[in-house]
C-alpha cells in the first residue's frame, strides 16, 4: 500500500484529500504544520509528501529542506501543493528538490492521478 503524507493547516483541504487517497488505497497520514511532518516523516516513511509552503512555525521550503537532508527520507517524492502561484516561487521549490510544484486551487481528482503518475 502506498504510503502519503498531507501536509497542510486548511482543515477543508487535508479533509478532502485524505478521503481522495483512501479510497484509492493509499495509506494517509496528516500534519498541520513542518515539524509535525518531519516526526511523522521520519516515523512512517511515506512514499510522497504533499506540501504547502504557507504553514505555521517551519514552512514547506524549510521542511523540504530537512526532508531532503535525512538520510532515510531523501529519496521521498514531495509535491508541492500551495497559493503561491508566482514563477519565481515555483521556481525555488523545484530547485529545493520538489518533484512537482502544483497551484491552488486544484482538481482533487487530477492531483490524485498526478501523485500516482510521480509513483509509478
Amino acid at each position: 500500500m502506498k504510503k502519503i503524507l498531507i501536509v497542510d493547516d486548511e482543515p477543508n483541504i487535508v479533509m478532502s484529500l485524505e478521503y481522495s487517497f483512501k479510497k484509492k488505497n493509499f495509506e494517509v497520514y496528516i500534519a498541520r504544520d513542518g515539524n509535525e511532518a518531519l516526526q511523522i516523516a521520519v516515523d512512517k516513511t511515506p512514499d510522497v509528501v504533499l506540501l504547502d509552503i504557507m504553514m505555521p512555525n517551519v514552512d514547506g521550503y524549510e521542511t523540504l529542506k530537512q526532508i531532503k537532508n535525512n538520510n532515510t527520507l531523501k529519496n521521498t517524492k514531495v509535491v508541492f501543493l500551495s497559493a503561491k502561484n508566482k514563477a519565481t516561487d515555483i521556481e525555488k521549490g523545484l530547485q529545493l528538490g520538489a518533484d512537482k510544484y502544483l497551484t491552488k486551487p486544484f482538481s482533487v481528482k487530477k492531483l490524485v492521478s498526478e501523485i500516482n503518475d510521480l509513483l509509478q
